[in-house]
């Protein structure tokens, strides 16, 4: 059989759809709205709170840098912690909302003793859609 047009059609909706479905059933807090979201402007204050104290300096934790973009951009000794385009499925997004299953992998850890909180969902919603604007 060969593959046509509406069967393409017809498997990319189905897939944005299960994209959708997933990022509902994790239960993650919606997008924020706002439009124009940058690391500089609305991330950093977040990340300076609550995560530069353990990600930052000469020996970060994970090897990951979180206090400058390049550093988030680079990731972990193990890789990218976000897809510019792709929030919902972002690890930084899952271990900051508490999605992963492996809870050594929730952050930031509770308790800890730098002092972190864990991010609102308003907070989380932010970082959604900086991501999903590019990761600016």
């Amino acid at each position: 059989m060969k593959p046509t047009k509406f069967m393409f059609a017809a498997l990319a909706a189905a897939f944005s759809f299960t994209l959708a479905a997933s990022a509902q059933d994790a239960k993650l807090p919606p997008a924020a709205t706002k439009t124009g979201v940058t690391y500089a402007t609305d991330l950093k204050p977040i990340f300076d709170a609550n995560c530069v104290r353990c990600h930052s300096g000469d020996k970060p934790k994970a090897r990951l840098r979180m206090d400058t973009l390049e550093g988030i951009l680079k990731g972990t000794k193990q890789g990218a912690i976000l897809t510019a385009g792709d929030g919902a499925n972002s690890l930084i997004v899952k271990a900051v909302a508490h999605q992963l299953k492996d809870k050594d992998g929730w952050m930031p850890p509770m308790p800890n003793r730098a002092g972190a909180k864990t991010l609102t969902p308003e907070e989380i919603g932010l970082m959604l859609a900086w991501i999903n604007q590019g990761a600016k």
